[in-house]
């Protein structure tokens, strides 16, 4: 699921941060790649590319259900909709609405 916050003024990991999530890495695109463990487990976990643009930030969303399934796969078992998904883009969006007022 992709995601666009306008009016972005925040700092972008405190926010990340702020909304549960673990920083890993920048990938090559400049992007940040950050994760939200479900469950005190490695997996299931919400999955999120995020990046700033022109005063958004746009966020590409994830629900990845299990690991790599072998060595050099990228497949995860990934949802990329339905309700989980959606339920935890608009909890992202409250945090973000919130701080708007704050």
């Amino acid at each position: 699921m992709k995601m666009r916050l306008e009016n972005f003024r925040k700092n972008v990991q405190g926010f990340v941060r702020d909304c549960g999530y673990r920083p890993l890495a920048v990938t090559a695109d400049g992007e940040l790649n950050c994760v939200r463990p479900l469950a005190g487990q490695d997996y299931p976990r919400f999955h999120c590319y995020i990046k700033e643009e022109k005063g958004a930030l746009l966020i590409n969303l994830h629900l990845d259900q299990k690991k790599p399934s072998y060595a050099g796969s990228s497949a995860h078992s990934g949802e990329y909709e339905g309700e989980i998904v959606e339920n935890e883009a608009a909890r992202i969006r409250n945090i973000f609405g919130g701080q708007q007022t704050a």
